[in-house]
């Protein structure tokens, strides 16, 4: 057995519950990789959470110790549980509940409210449907997607506006109280959904506001999401690179902008800062490279 092979193994033996994923726990990096992190914290169970993107051997090493192609993956006891898919299946038919001796959540039936011109607007679609149902998730960012597809055994049906609306139990706690309304806008007509749940957002900040911000001594909590080579090359004052247990230690309505190169990666940081339950988060626009564009010249950009 190779070291690589041998790390592996004696992660997934030494802890009850193992997560190879894209991200940690605190700043998961791929949308399947935060689905199992949800899921794990609705059973209330404590992980071990292993980032393949920060060592490639054991990105690949854990592929070939699985024989499974993709990340995430689960272990529970020493064995192998599957993916990302697998683990939302178990979950939602209590079969993960079992197997990590946990009881299994009670999860109540949502209240959605559908207007009359969006039921008008359904109906009509529903007419070439044939026997697709309307489906409506809310993802844990809260990303909405109301669409038409296959009916699953541990759907709510939710009645409302003449309408079956088929809601998965993962997501039932997030879609309650939603009221989905067909509405004209600039761009044309479409589906608005208001949902009471729905977290802060994550705010655009332009370089100069924050450079303004800064310089007025406001109290900003400013995050650098880059890597430590990167840091190297180039840099903003005040600045410290992103540490979940620092940012865990802030209030949850401190004032926090997070930056990487562009934009892209702070972003993300952002979002799962968001999802945390901090309400007042900034992604600083342009990243780093705009800072030095717009405001500061002397640093360098790469």
């Amino acid at each position: 057995m190779s070291d690589v092979q041998q790390q592996i193994d004696e992660l997934v033996k030494n802890h009850k519950v193992v997560l190879f994923m894209k991200g940690t726990r605190m700043f998961p990096q791929c949308g399947f990789s935060a689905r199992a992190i949800e899921i794990f914290k609705r059973c209330g169970v404590t992980i071990k959470d292993v980032n393949v993107l920060s060592d490639p051997q054991i990105r690949e090493g854990i592929k070939q110790y699985s024989n499974w192609p993709t990340i995430p993956q689960v272990y529970v006891d020493g064995k192998f549980v599957g993916g990302s898919d697998i683990l939302l299946e178990m979950f939602e038919n209590g079969e993960l509940q079992k197997l990590l001796g946990v009881e299994a959540p009670k999860v109540a039936a949502p209240k959605l409210t559908i207007t009359e011109r969006a039921a008008e607007a359904f109906k009509s679609a529903m007419q070439e449907m044939g026997s697709e149902v309307l489906r409506f998730e809310v993802s844990p960012n809260f990303q909405y997607d109301l669409y038409f597809g296959d009916a699953q055994p541990e759907d709510f049906v939710v009645k409302t506006a003449g309408l079956d609306v088929h809601v998965a139990k993962l997501t039932a706690a997030r879609a309650d109280g939603s009221t989905i309304d067909y509405v004209e806008g600039p761009d044309g007509t479409g589906f608005k959904i208001t949902n009471p749940n729905e977290p802060a957002k994550v705010k655009n900040i332009a370089p100069e506001d924050l450079k303004m911000l800064l310089d007025e001594g406001k109290p900003v909590e400013l995050f650098d999401a880059r890597s430590d080579q990167e840091r190297t090359i180039a840099r903003i004052d005040r600045a410290k690179p992103f540490d979940p247990a620092a940012v865990a230690a802030l209030p949850k309505d401190a004032m926090i902008v997070v930056h990487c190169h562009h934009g892209v990666r702070s972003r993300g940081a952002a979002e799962q800062l968001v999802r945390e339950g901090y309400s007042n988060v900034h992604n600083l626009t342009g990243g780093i490279d705009a800072w030095s564009v717009l405001v500061d010249p002397s640093v360098p950009r790469y």
